[in-house]
């Protein structure tokens, strides 16, 4: 007897409030890896209605202790990263020209670092780099979509990004407003998506534009033209802007802050989270870099034909440079046991800080491009290096 559920995924648009405050602090952190690799960065944003509050810990190693406002310009940098987004209508009152900004940045404690950095300090057992914090990780991946993702999230995914591509370039919609949120219910038989159930969109406009105008649009412009079309059926609903209006949004209409959308940023819900936040940290915290590693390796294990839906979950303690726990559940899927699966993992993968930071290249200012819409599924820049599957055939070798 087949199994049928019915599984959601939201995504949201990079004028939500929350998305803001994510992009202002990741543009925070880019700026400093720009000016130092080695930079220290833990930036936390916090929006509503006209202002943007920024806090956190910087410290930038070349700069010898001097003040971070001295080669960057943080109001700059937040007023550019607004504007990006979009927030320069004239009628908008959180508006990248006219915001007030507070800046709240400090160093990063001592002892932090001393815990972090690559010597022997005050007890530390290792000389070598460890975890910038204690938690948990996890990475996914299924068969699911091109990108190895779950099908859910993947097509909200779409729709946010289809909305932003046509506000973006004026024309088509030149009613739309940055603000939106999107989410796809997919029907599952037997562990594989079968049809779309139904799509919700709610999409800030301009007070000129008509709901019928609206829903006619994203129905006809967004929802058919992204998603598969063997997927819609005749049953599918459409829930579009379902409040009927929605002209107030973003910070005016809602406080935003960093990492308050961490389901949106990895699995959907369909692979746990640890529970960290991934913008405005540099990879040193393991909440982000960690993840990114996790995702590469059950990437890789699902790319290699190991299985086809693979969770893998690691646990750091601070100042640590070995995970304390590393587990693989390919929930029936493997080709092999799981068992074998994590022996091969740990022959071609090394989970410590240092050298995750190293296989994924992450110490460039790249972060900005994984802000919005998912920090995994982006297969199309090599950038993106934790979604790159070239240890494949390595992970396939040491498997045997």
């Amino acid at each position: 007897m087949s199994r049928s559920f019915i599984f959601s995924s939201e995504s949201v648009g990079e004028g939500h409030p929350d998305k803001v405050a994510d992009t202002i602090s990741d543009a925070v952190l880019d700026a400093c890896l720009t000016i130092d690799p080695k930079s220290r960065v833990a930036c936390e944003t916090f929006v509503k209605s006209n202002i943007v509050v920024v806090g956190g810990e910087i410290t930038i190693p070349k700069l010898g202790g001097k003040p971070i406002g001295n080669v960057i310009n943080i109001d700059k940098t937040i007023r550019d990263a607004v504007r990006g987004i979009g927030y320069v209508n004239d009628d908008d009152v959180f508006h990248a020209d006219k915001i007030f900004i507070n800046n709240y940045l400090t160093t990063q404690s001592p002892d932090i670092s001393q815990g972090v950095d690559a010597k022997k300090a005050h007890g530390k057992k290792t000389a070598e780099q460890g975890a910038g914090d204690q938690g948990i990780m996890f990475g996914y991946a299924c068969d699911e979509t091109p990108e190895l993702m779950p099908a859910p999230i993947m097509f909200a995914h779409r729709l946010g990004r289809e909305l932003t591509k046509i506000r973006k370039a004026g024309k088509l919609a030149p009613w739309l407003r940055p603000d939106a949120k999107s989410q796809v219910s997919v029907e599952y038989v037997d562990g594989k998506p079968t049809r779309i159930v139904n799509v919700v969109i709610s999409t800030q406009h301009a007070a000129s534009a008509t709901h019928a105008e609206i829903e006619k649009f994203c129905i006809e412009q967004v929802i058919k033209k992204v998603l598969p079309k063997s997927m819609l059926t005749k049953d599918t609903e459409y829930l579009i802007n379902p409040t009927g209006k929605f002209v107030v949004g973003g910070p005016q209409g809602d406080s935003g802050l960093t990492g308050r959308k961490i389901i949106v940023d990895s699995y959907g819900g369909s692979g746990r989270h640890g529970g960290g936040a991934f913008s405005g940290k540099d990879p040193s915290k393991v909440d982000r870099s960690a993840a990114y590693m996790g995702r590469w390796v059950a990437k890789t294990i699902v790319a290699a034909g190991l299985a086809s839906r693979v969770e893998i979950q690691f646990a750091y303690a601070i100042g640590h440079p070995l995970p304390v726990s590393v587990h693989v559940d390919s929930f029936g899927t493997g080709t092999i046991s799981d068992e074998k699966i994590l022996a091969a993992v740990n022959k071609v993968f090394s989970f410590k800080p240092a050298d995750i930071v190293k296989q994924l290249n992450l110490l460039r200012p790249i972060y900005s491009k994984g802000t919005n819409y998912g920090h995994f599924g982006k297969i199309n820049d090599k950038d993106i290096t934790w979604e790159i599957t070239n240890k494949a055939d390595a992970l396939k070798k040491a498997a045997k």
